[in-house]
């Protein structure tokens, strides 16, 4: 089956289902070759198989084959040193057929992980390759046997050394506006790491003294994450919230064995194809109490070379004994929404930290909370929870903008679900009616919309290289379905912050003014683009369905008593004292008619990555 389209033609073979995103897992070979066509098996089905297509070799664009040589020798020593490989490039396999039918694998202390993805219509929540483990011979490979995890296909050199000062500590400035912080990136020029944060920051003794933590994430490798630790807090009690089940549950629990002190809550996910990518810290010290909401996985490549962000609230200090329960409110009323979102858990192990919440003080906090929760949600409770959510604050707490033209919609996510057959479905009808929402104003159909998401050129030319598309899993069985959606596509494009070559597992959404200089409203956040995520309508717009527990942070001006947020154009060293810190360059660049989107389970072959690797699905 082929697709054409302004931004590339697909062919895919006929043993692909057409609503599951097949993960990514193999081995690095030295033997480049043409891609084979994928022959793993469809799944037992009890209904009529569907009519099955002649299988076909994939198609992709042909990448420019004039490359000089020396366009690849920038960034990180590993990427110079990859420029050797230019004319002898090696193959980067895949293949989907070990664990293309079942949910997301845990990394354990010798294996890999997988970053994350949300399909809403059946699509497979795969992760990506993401952690280091030593590539086996060919001529030791072992049977492929199903529920086996894959070997990395990073290889032994994925991973390049970190600089002598990379883990000097960071400490965010005590009169920082907004506490939004990007990652630190291995292999970009130090000045672009000024100010910004690794997770051996946030958990830094300069910060408060550790008593004890919980962990809300997607995906972990317990190992690394308590290695990140310094070493007098190493043994601190720590609670992972979690929404692994069975087999992936298994191998989360074995991961901990070996630290008697790392507990587990499960979350109870009720709806098929939710998952549990909320991304939050819970931290409580001798001195007080620390929320951090982020957009990483507690896995060593999210913190490698992958733009992320997060917001890092003040050190909250203990209300005195007597206190009211209504003490300590923000005027943003997170200390209220944030128990509640912990509430939905219906988990005894979070009772003890909804506890020592109420008894802090969170006045300071200046933020608004908007998470999701998985459910089925009628009359007021469909605004407390996903886009509706989000749109319920920017009607209380924004204003309209003065003049005619529309403000556009900015969206920039790592993952994509099925958003329908047309524009229509979802995206220009009630995500765009909550996304240009200001106050009472009146919604206008015309917004602009960009999308920013990596083109192929983008991951080709990034620090990993082809692996950093495995945290970009919009697969192929989506893309088909929805092409429309790719005329919203915007490139990746970080150049004035030097961070263009660190792909984006970030995903932020705002409104800017036309000329891109002042922004209505800023929402970092773990929610991709897709109705998992951010909840869709039902039932005649009588009810909202959500799949997912998401969570993020939304910044409006009337809270920091402005207007609008004036746009820091070149925001490093980190510090938002002149301005918002946007982490991408605007205005937006549109894709050109020879881009096209990052698709994670199709071949690129023609063009060699940084790294000398080509990219080949089998």
């Amino acid at each position: 089956m082929s697709q054409d389209s302004q931004h590339g033609r697909w062919t895919i073979s006929s043993s692909d289902d057409d609503d599951e995103a097949l993960p990514l897992s193999g081995t690095t070979t030295s033997k480049p070759h043409r891609p084979a066509v994928s022959s793993h098996s469809p799944r037992p089905s009890t209904s009529p198989p569907s009519p099955k297509l002649e299988p076909v070799p994939v198609e992709v664009k042909p990448e420019p084959t004039n490359t000089p040589v020396s366009s690849l020798a920038i960034g990180s020593e590993a990427r110079r040193s990859a420029a050797t490989n230019k004319l002898n490039p090696v193959k980067y396999e895949t293949s989907p057929s070990l664990a293309g039918k079942r949910k997301k694998e845990a990394s354990d202390g010798s294996g890999w992980a997988l970053s994350d993805s949300d399909d809403d219509d059946g699509d497979v929540k795969a992760k990506s390759v993401s952690k280091r483990a030593p590539s086996p011979s060919p001529k030791a490979k072992k049977p492929k046997v199903e529920n086996e995890r894959p070997p990395s296909p990073h290889g032994r050199l994925y991973y390049i050394d970190e600089p002598d000062d990379f883990f000097e500590t960071s400490i965010p400035r005590l009169n920082d506006t907004y506490r939004f912080y990007l990652n630190k990136v291995t292999g970009l020029d130090k000045k672009y790491n000024s100010g910004a944060l690794h997770i051996k920051d946030i958990l830094s003794p300069l910060f408060g003294t550790l008593k004890e933590s919980v962990q809300f994430n997607y995906c972990f490798d317990i190992a690394w994450m308590v290695n990140q630790f310094p070493p007098e807090f190493r043994d601190r009690p720590v609670l992972i919230v979690h929404g692994d089940k069975r087999e992936a549950k298994a191998r989360l629990l074995q991961q901990a064995k070996p630290f008697p002190h790392v507990r587990f809550c499960q979350a109870k996910l009720d709806i098929a194809f939710g998952t549990h990518h909320t991304k939050m810290m819970l931290l409580w010290y001798e001195e007080g109490f620390r929320v951090i909401i982020l957009t990483s996985n507690l896995i060593r490549a999210d913190w490698y070379q992958k733009t992320q962000g997060m917001w890092m609230s003040p050190l909250f200090p203990r209300l005195p004994n007597g206190s009211s329960e209504s003490a300590g409110e923000s005027p943003t009323f997170v200390k209220r929404d944030l128990l509640e979102y912990l509430a939905s858990y219906r988990a005894p192990e979070l009772e003890e930290w909804i506890q020592r919440i109420k008894e802090h003080d969170l006045s300071e906090t200046r933020v608004y909370l908007v998470g999701s929760t998985p459910g089925r949600y009628v009359g007021p409770d469909m605004e407390r929870w996903g886009h509706l959510r989000l749109r319920k604050l920017l009607y209380d707490h924004t204003d309209p903008v003065p003049g005619e033209e529309p403000w556009p919609v900015i969206g920039q996510f790592s993952s994509i679900g099925s958003l329908g057959l047309d524009k229509t479905k979802w995206l220009t009808g009630e995500f765009q009616r909550t996304m240009t929402t200001l106050g009472k104003s009146s919604h206008r159909p015309d917004t602009p919309i960009h999308l920013l998401y990596p083109s192929v050129e983008d991951v080709r030319t990034s620090l990993e290289g082809y692996p950093a598309g495995g945290s970009l899993p919009y697969s192929i069985q989506t893309a088909q379905k929805q092409l429309w959606l790719h005329s919203f596509f915007h490139r990746w494009k970080a150049n004035t912050t030097g961070r263009s070559h660190a792909m984006p597992h970030i995903k932020t959404y705002m409104r800017a003014s036309p000329d891109f200089t002042q922004l209505a409203w800023f929402l970092v956040t773990s929610s991709n683009l897709s109705k998992a995520a951010w909840g869709a309508l039902e039932k005649n717009n009588t009810q909202v369905m959500v799949r997912s527990y998401e969570l993020g942070v939304l910044f409006v001006p009337s809270a920091f008593n402005m207007k609008t947020f004036p746009v820091h154009k070149n925001p490093f060293p980190v510090s938002s004292s002149s301005g918002f810190p946007v982490p991408f360059d605007l205005p937006p660049t549109s894709y050109s008619p020879k881009d096209q989107p990052w698709i994670w389970n199709i071949p690129y072959s023609q063009a060699p990555d940084t790294h000398g690797n080509i990219w080949v699905p089998s």
